[in-house]
C-alpha cells in the first residue's frame, strides 16, 4: 500500500498534478531536531508555528491545496505528522517573525528561525494559515512510509512519487521513553516538552541531580525525594528558573543543563537522599566559591 492509497480512500485526488506536497520536516539544529518529536507529541501549537513559515517550499505551497506532513526520525523513512489544508499566506518581515511568541519559545529549544542575514537578504518570508484535518489523526506518529531518496530534498509531490506503507505501529514514535537515566542531558526549554512516557519515569526516581550552568561552567548538585521525586524538582525548575534556589536567582535559566547523577530507591528515605548529595557536593566540589551550592 502506498501513502497514495489512504488519500484516495479517503476522498483525496492522490494524482491531481501539483495538488498535494508531501513536507518531511528535520531540523538541521541538532537540538532542535532531538526535541521536535516531543514538541509534536506534546506541544503541537510550537510545531504547527514552525512548519507555518516553510521558508524554500514556499513556493510550492503557494500552488498547492494541501499538506501532507512528515518527520523524520531516521533515514528513509518518514513517519506522519498530519494532513493540512492551506490557507492565506502572509508576509512577515524579521521583526514581526520574532513578535511570534512560539518562535522565541522554539529558539530557546535551538531554532534559527528567520535570520538577520536572510532578512537583509530576502526582505521577508511567508507564513501560511494551515488547518489540520481529520485525516487519520489516531495514526500522528505511527504511519511510518518509505522516504525515497535524495534525503536532502525533504518535500515532494504526492503525485510524482511513491511513497510506499513501511509499518503502522502500536505506539507514536513520537513518545518514546526515555533513553537509561546516565544519558539523559536536557535543556532548561526541554523541560517544558518532556513526553507524559518520560515524566512518568522521572516521578518515580529519587536522585541526586546537576545543573550546569553553560554560561560560566559552575554547577549545582541537588536531591530529589519530594511530590513526584526528580519530576517535582525539575518543573520547579521549570516554572520559575531557580526553583527555591537562591544561588541561582538572577541567573538565566536558558543555559542551564539538567542531568542525574544518582538514581535512588523510590522508598529511600529522605536522610539518606541528603547524605548521598552531600557526597556529591564534596566529590564535585560544587560548593562556594568553586560552585553554586552554599551550603
Amino acid at each position: 500500500m502506498d501513502f497514495k492509497d489512504l488519500l484516495r480512500i479517503q476522498g483525496y485526488d492522490a494524482d491531481a498534478r501539483e495538488r498535494i506536497v508531501l513536507l518531511r520536516h528535520r531540523p538541521f539544529e541538532p537540538r532542535l531536531a532531538r526535541a521536535m518529536p516531543w514538541i509534536i507529541e506534546e506541544r503541537p501549537d510550537l510545531f504547527e508555528t514552525y512548519q507555518s513559515v516553510p521558508g524554500r517550499p514556499e513556493k510550492a505551497l503557494r500552488r498547492a491545496e494541501y499538506v501532507a506532513s512528515f518527520f523524520g526520525l531516521s533515514p528513509g523513512k518518514a513517519h506522519f505528522v498530519g494532513l493540512y489544508r492551506i490557507g492565506e499566506a502572509r508576509e512577515l518581515d524579521h521583526d514581526a517573525f520574532w513578535r511570534i511568541p512560539e518562535n522565541l519559545i522554539l529558539r530557546d529549544m535551538g531554532y534559527e528561525g528567520f535570520t538577520a542575514e536572510e532578512a537583509e537578504r530576502l526582505g521577508s518570508r511567508l507564513q501560511f494559515h494551515l488547518e489540520r484535518l481529520p485525516f487519520y489523526s489516531d495514526w500522528r506518529g505511527r504511519l511510518v512510509i518509505d522516504f525515497p531518496p535524495p534525503e536532502r530534498s525533504w518535500f515532494r509531490w504526492v503525485n510524482r512519487g511513491t511513497f510506499p506503507v513501511s509499518a503502522i505501529l502500536e505506539e507514536s514514535a513520537f513518545a518514546a521513553p526515555p533513553p537509561d537515566w546516565r544519558d539523559i542531558d536536557l535543556t532548561f526549554a526541554e523541560l517544558a516538552t518532556l513526553p507524559g512516557s518520560w515524566r512518568a519515569r522521572l516521578a518515580e526516581w529519587r536522585g541526586i541531580y546537576l545543573i550546569f550552568d553553560e554560561s560560566d561552567r559552575r554547577t549545582y548538585v541537588g536531591s530529589a525525594y519530594g511530590r513526584d521525586n526528580i519530576l517535582g524538582r525539575w518543573q520547579a525548575y521549570a516554572r520559575d528558573g531557580h526553583g527555591g534556589n537562591r544561588e541561582l536567582r538572577g541567573r538565566d535559566p536558558r543555559d542551564f543543563r539538567f542531568s542525574i547523577l544518582e538514581r535512588l530507591a523510590p522508598d529511600l528515605p529522605p536522610e539518606d537522599v541528603i547524605a548521598r548529595e552531600n557526597s556529591w557536593k564534596l566529590r564535585l566540589h560544587s560548593r562556594q566559591p568553586f560552585g553554586l551550592n552554599a551550603n
